[in-house]
């Protein structure tokens, strides 16, 4: 478009300039006047209903951009981020303005430098550059890239993205200089299967489901520094210049594979793509590049009675040409690095383990090269018509999405001296986190920042079951918005439930719970309580306290439960550190109850200043809560310090060190308006939807909706005598999933009551299914004993 230019979008607001299409940085003469042929500093571009050419010097910084690079400030808009109100109180000064009356040439006519006659919206933001400081604690903080080829449910966001922002977030109230970058994985054979059933291309595929997944991340409130993605000319480029370095190193090797190809598909199967028997435990759901249950590699064509995953066929063996990554020959300086790595890093249990699994026995070859289209190009000339494997490529994706951001990436990626890299992911992600991707970057020999801390999650099951979009069971990103609960409360109870040494499950019930128990009763009743006693009884206004020694014996316990958070919190323990912060809050409502100051207020002066002491003690606390909370609630941490109406210092200050709880209201600091943080979420609320994403409600649609082209007549045939076909394929489909559910259970040896009442589900959905295809749901009498 003429009227923009459009940039990544990043966050957090800093110091005003305008990024020029040359690359120049512009400032404002009371922003930052350095000369402008290199800053790290820019701000905000903005989409213009008008044409200006102001003289920067003229007047206080906020800027955009139109046609011909023109620039105007605004003073009173500038004034909301000069006064510390940030981006939020910007962008509320801004859609106050009315649009301008007159559509005059945008190329010729200046603005009116009056603010209140401009348009302005705020169409991307940008901010400081980040890159590592000399003296300062460097941390690259990376999320497993999620698929692009469809929608992340909770167990994908509480295992990477969300986990990650909580850890960022909190980094950064440390002092620490982060870098947070995520992005969608964008090829493979799972994109092209993709577009194949929408009826897209896989690029198409990929600009939908980039979108999708943008817009659930930002309304979870995930706070990338840049979110991005793998088809780019960046991803390409440096793809190809580590497969180049590697194959120069001597670290490739060529082989003559068999391979499963589907010939009702017409293609080589992907390994994800087959799934079989596992030949070393007898799992029966193995996929084709590794096991989920003992987390042994598999080579596809091991796998017993492997199936082609799109259509159930029996694929055949054929044999092709490709390039191997040399694992074998890569192992001593990858065993080298990792008893570094984990003996100095935070590495959780789960990935050392299957890290070590994967050492035990020796690694082997592992093939890099694939028979698509969709991928980056290998740019060997005997492999020109093969794409790189996805998982050789998609963790370069760091990288380029880095390199996206700036093009001074490698101080990030050549710099292992100064930087500490953190990996979050689930526990599936992690050996080609932890050996095949490591194993590329020391192949190619330039330097590269390796993990320091790889922090993987188990796996989040819903409720008694998993996650499945086909049978509507459980919550997915798209879905979280219109249940009407906040974002902030999800962000909550995810990681309430976080499953960090073991699965965990998410339940209607104990999400309610917690929110009515922890949120409304313990956390959101003491803030409030404290809020509300300084405006009813104080005027609004913080009263004088002189602490007694039952005050410090709190202030001591609140200032323990401080450091045990920053303790844990360091170690990326983020479940366990959340308990510091309900326990801080409940020890507040204990103080309060013990000392009932709405009785003491009514007495003489010694229990008046006993009333104020409390009160002032309280909301002190609650300042501190809302600091805390802030990398798990974030909108709820700043509502609570808007209410408190306190300093951004108090932010700054306490989470430094060990941590220290200062007092950041002072005597006679004036609060703002104090009101409920939380709602009760009802049992007919919760039991709505529970049903809405238990699964019924696809037998429902699909029992109550005739196909629009089966004709009326075709259509009482077809439903007669129970005959319903809609809902028997529904129905096939719930079959075959718990069919191998109560397989993999019985794999694993589950206990046999569990077992049981599967096999109970299982039999009552083939009923089920008989009915709706019109045959007797009755089992067919014996003919004598089975053999």
């Amino acid at each position: 478009h003429n009227n923009r230019v459009l940039v990544p979008f990043l966050s957090r607001p800093a110091l005003p300039a305008l990024l020029l299409p040359s690359g120049l940085h512009l400032f404002s003469s009371n922003a930052i006047c350095r000369s402008v042929d290199y800053s790290p500093f820019c701000l905000v571009i903005y989409e213009c209903q008008c044409q200006v050419g102001m003289n920067v010097e003229a007047h206080n910084p906020i800027a955009w951009f139109d046609r011909g690079a023109v620039l105007h400030s605004c003073e009173s808009a500038a004034q909301k981020v000069l006064q510390g109100k940030g981006l939020q109180g910007m962008k509320s000064y801004m859609q106050r303005q009315p649009a301008p009356q007159s559509s005059q040439s945008r190329d010729t006519q200046p603005c009116n430098s009056n603010p209140a006659e401009v348009s302005i919206k705020p169409q991307i933001c940008l901010f400081p550059i980040s890159l590592p400081h000399e003296g300062k604690r460097n941390l690259l903080v990376t999320s497993a890239l999620p698929y692009v080829n469809n929608v992340p449910h909770l167990g994908n966001i509480i295992g990477c993205v969300l986990s990650a922002d909580v850890f960022s977030r909190y980094g950064r109230l440390r002092g620490w200089n982060l870098l947070f970058v995520c992005g969608t994985d964008e090829y493979g054979t799972a994109t092209e299967n993709k577009a194949r059933e929408e009826g897209l291309t896989p690029q198409q595929i990929c600009d939908k489901y980039h979108a999708i997944h943008s817009s659930i991340y930002k309304w979870f409130q995930i706070d990338f520094d840049f979110f991005g993605r793998t088809t780019t000319e960046k991803q390409t480029e440096i793809a190809q210049d580590i497969f180049w370095r590697i194959h120069k190193h001597g670290f490739l090797i060529e082989d003559t594979v068999e391979q499963l190809r589907c010939e009702k598909c017409q293609r080589f199967l992907a390994d994800r793509f087959v799934e079989g028997i596992c030949p070393h435990c007898s799992y029966p759901e193995a996929r084709g590049d590794q096991c989920d249950k003992c987390g042994r590699l598999i080579n596809a064509v091991e796998l017993r009675e492997p199936q082609c995953k799109v259509c159930r066929q029996t694929p055949v063996v054929r044999s092709s040409k490709h390039l191997f990554l040399d694992l074998p020959k890569l192992e001593p300086q990858l065993e080298q690095w990792l008893e570094k790595s984990t003996s100095t890093g935070d590495w959780t249990a789960n990935a050392k383990q299957i890290t070590r699994s994967w050492l035990r026995d020796g690694l082997k070859p592992r093939c890099i090269t694939r028979d698509l289209r969709w991928g980056t190009p290998v740019p060997h000339p005997d492999f020109k018509e093969k794409v790189f494997y996805v998982w050789f490529d998609a963790p370069i994706g760091y990288l380029s999405i880095t390199a996206n951001y700036t093009d001074k990436w490698e101080k990030w990626w050549k710099n292992p001296h100064q930087v500490e890299l953190y990996n979050f992911m689930a526990k599936d992600n992690v050996p080609f986190h932890s050996v095949v991707f490591p194993c590329s970057l020391l192949g190619a020999q330039d330097n590269y920042t390796l993990v320091s801390h790889l922090i993987a999650t188990e796996y989040l099951n819903y409720e008694d079951t998993k996650f499945s979009k086909s049978r509507g069971v459980g919550v997915f990103g798209d879905m979280a918005k219109d249940t009407g609960i906040p974002s902030d409360v999800w962000r909550f109870y995810l990681l309430y439930v976080r499953p960090e040494g073991q699965d965990s499950a998410f339940s209607w019930a104990d999400m309610a719970l917690k929110n009515n128990s922890e949120l409304l009763n313990n956390l959101g009743n003491f803030i409030n309580r404290a809020g509300m006693f300084v405006t009813k009884f104080f005027e609004g206004c913080v009263p004088a306290m002189e602490l007694q020694q039952e005050d410090k014996k709190l202030l001591a316990l609140v200032g323990w439960e401080l450091q045990q958070y920053i303790q844990l919190m360091d170690k990326v323990k983020i479940r366990d550190a959340l308990r510091h912060i309900l326990n801080i809050s409940r020890h507040g409502n204990q103080y309060i109850q013990v000392n009932e100051p709405w009785k003491k207020i009514k007495g003489g002066d010694t229990e008046r200043q006993r009333a104020g002491t409390v009160t002032g003690v309280s909301v002190n606390i609650a300042c501190l809560l809302s600091v805390m909370l802030l990398p798990y609630m974030p909108t709820v941490s700043q509502t609570i310090r808007d209410q408190l109406n306190a300093p951004q210092s108090c932010v700054n200050t306490m989470l430094q060190g060990t941590g220290t709880f200062v007092c950041s209201l002072s005597a006679g600091h004036r609060i703002g308006t104090v009101s409920p943080l939380f709602q009760k979420l009802e049992v007919d609320q919760i039991e709505a939807l529970k049903k809405r994403f238990g699964g019924q409600q696809v037998f429902d649609r699909a029992s109550s909706t005739q196909p629009a082209a089966v004709p009326a007549a075709a259509a009482e045939v077809a439903t007669s005598n129970g005959v319903d076909p809609e809902k028997a394929k529904q129905l096939t489909q719930a079959v075959t999933e718990q069919g191998e559910k109560v397989r993999a259970l019985k794999a694993q040896k589950a206990e046999k009551a569990v077992i049981t009442a599967e096999v109970a589900k299982l039999l009552d959905l083939k009923k089920q299914l008989a009915l709706a295809e019109g045959k007797s749901s009755e089992p067919a009498p014996q003919k004598g004993k089975r053999k």
